[in-house]
């Protein structure tokens, strides 16, 4: 099998290339009302970066290729590098109990770095930024990490969480006695020659964009608070330009000295249990795996407010693509842009996981019906009147859900009926009855039935 490399973009001028990726760009972000946005595309040889529009909307700061965006939850990639880059250099090992290094973890003890680093360690997502930005990393620790709010037993599942990098984080700071921020940039954002920035910052050391949201009573775009809690840093406090991006994925799959080899490879191994559903394919160590033409891609995706930023990268090659986009529509421009590039530089990007073609027809799922918990988070599956199962998530409108014969599900947009890929249940391997919930790679453990 031949698999599209970045080959074709070699075929016509460099000059012509750039003009014709900057104008898709151009006209993307016109369409989708996003105010500034960037696109760096390595190639494995050469590096294209273009970048449209505005760091502010209100301001009209120009936005340049070296505006900071908040990254939201690619964060964490950066995050996970660093404990990986302590492991390899014998200062913490990821499979020993981590409450060895946290007390707050004493109550799950069975929990690894290792777990945190893949979403496996069967803890809740973590309140809202809201309710925790007034607490301290213990506190939030202490009140999330038990054994009563355990979502199953640590490596048996996969569920997305802050609160695993809140304590990731955290073992950052008590190995190498330094703050998240000032670890992060000593391990690898100084070796990869990122200016740091952080939310946050009353005085960036560099340009910053802000997220922005739309008004739909006016129209309007404008700037979007970021709420992120200070405990919650290492989850989603960076900001970084697509260029930066584009040295993280090179380092994450092996092409840069920032990273030594051994420590890019753990971090791409699929971890055992790690099936994140709807966000990917598999997971390694703070790291997304997406299938695609015969090769297993890496990356993040990650959402501030108002912000939309992407990461792709693929060893095989070394094609790095990056992405930050200043408005929720962003998300949809970044689809559209992926398309765009397998067109203009036969690079087929991987934006969500692999498509399954095996699943059958839609099948009634009766016994799914009740109501399934993630920490504060309540999912209700109930029945509509003509057996159709439908989710509602801490009492917002009901969504339709389309079930397989797999336990996997699609989430059916009420307004278009268009299914976008959503999770699936589980069953207790001993009774045979559901008892899990895993919606968009966040898993909710069963409360009642209906």
């Amino acid at each position: 099998m031949t698999h599209p490399t970045a080959a074709p973009a070699a075929d016509r001028p460099s000059s012509l290339l750039y003009e014709e990726v900057q104008s898709r760009l151009d006209s993307l972000a016109r369409a989708h009302r996003v105010p500034g946005a960037q696109l760096t595309v390595h190639t494995g040889t050469d590096t294209l970066s273009v970048y449209t529009g505005t760091a502010e909307a209100l301001t009209h700061t120009p936005l340049t290729a070296q505006t900071a965006v908040p990254l939201g939850s690619v964060t964490k990639v950066a995050t996970a590098a660093a404990v990986v880059l302590l492991a390899d250099d014998g200062d913490l090992d990821l499979d020993e109990p981590a409450a060895e290094l946290l007390p707050e973890l004493r109550d799950i003890p069975e929990i690894t770095a290792r777990h945190l680093l893949s979403h496996t360690a069967g803890l809740p997502t973590g309140p809202d930024s809201d309710s925790a930005a007034g607490t301290t990393v213990s506190r939030y620790l202490s009140a999330v990490c038990t054994a009563h709010s355990a979502l199953f037993p640590p490596g048996t599942g996969f569920s997305y969480s802050n609160a695993g990098y809140v304590a990731a984080g955290r073992i950052l700071s008590e190995v190498t006695g330094m703050t998240w921020q000032e670890a992060l940039g000593a391990l690898l954002l100084g070796p990869l020659g990122i200016v740091p920035a952080f939310l946050g910052e009353a005085a960036p050391a560099r340009p910053v964009a802000s997220g922005h949201a739309l008004n739909t009573a006016t129209g309007l775009l404008r700037p979007a608070h970021q709420n992120l809690a200070p405990v919650e840093a290492p989850a989603g406090a960076l900001l970084a330009s697509a260029e930066d991006l584009a040295a993280l994925g090179r380092a994450v799959v092996g092409r840069s000295t920032a990273l030594p080899t051994a420590v890019a490879d753990r971090m791409r191994r699929p971890e055992p249990a790690a099936d994140p559903g709807a966000l990917a394919d598999s997971w390694g160590l703070g790291l997304a795996l997406f299938r695609q033409d015969g090769r297993v891609w890496c990356g993040h995706d990650g959402n501030a407010q108002g912000t939309s930023c992407h990461l792709r990268a693929d060893p095989d090659s070394g094609v790095v693509v990056a992405f930050t986009g200043n408005a929720g529509g962003a998300t949809a421009l970044w689809r559209d842009l992926a398309a765009e590039l397998a067109r203009l530089t036969g690079v087929r990007v991987p934006t969500g996981p692999a498509a399954d073609s095996r699943r059958g027809p839609v099948v009634p799922l009766p016994d799914c019906a009740g109501t399934y918990r993630n920490g504060g988070t309540e999912y209700a599956v109930k029945l509509d009147g003509n057996g159709t199962p439908t989710l509602s998530v801490d009492g917002d409108y009901p969504i339709p859900l389309m079930c397989y014969a797999d336990l996997t599900c699609d989430l059916v947009d009420p307004a278009t009926g268009r299914a976008e890929p959503g999770g699936r249940f589980h069953r207790d391997p001993a009774t045979g009855a559901i008892d899990r919930l895993q919606i968009s790679g966040r898993t909710a453990r069963r409360a009642t039935a209906v």
